[in-house]
């Protein structure tokens, strides 16, 4: 049986109130058991906590995250992210698939933990493993 090296991933998780259902320690939770089964190591944490996912405005996390893998030294392959949601909620489905995109231009996929319609905003499948 070969054994694969594990896969660098940071995790991005939102928060938006405090009596949100999935707490950031708890969408940690369940990204860490989604990468221990599929071969992912994670190295950065961005959180972004008490923030609504409506835009981009006042997500430091997020755009911290966006400047690290466009400087070309993020340090990940991947990005794990409980779903879809926690990505964001922006009113312009564009806008979320732009960052996404933005990610993956730069060879950094972005994996969801929970999704019913696959495993990206763009489509992708959150069960496929990184090469």
């Amino acid at each position: 049986m070969e054994v694969r090296e594990a896969i660098p991933a940071a995790q991005y998780v939102r928060m938006s109130t405090e009596h949100q259902r999935y707490s950031t320690e708890n969408q940690s939770d369940a990204i860490l058991q989604y990468a221990v089964r599929y071969g992912f190591d994670i190295v950065r944490t961005y959180s972004d906590k008490a923030k609504g996912g409506l835009r981009i405005d006042g997500r430091d996390a997020l755009k911290q995250l966006l400047h690290d893998v466009q400087s070309g030294a993020a340090g990940f392959r991947a990005i794990l992210v409980y779903d879809v949601s926690r990505w964001g909620r922006f009113q312009d489905a564009d806008e979320s698939a732009y960052y996404e995109y933005i990610c993956r231009r730069s060879g950094i996929e972005v994996r969801y933990k929970s999704n019913a319609i696959g495993g990206s905003a763009t489509g992708g499948r959150h069960e496929q493993r990184l090469n």
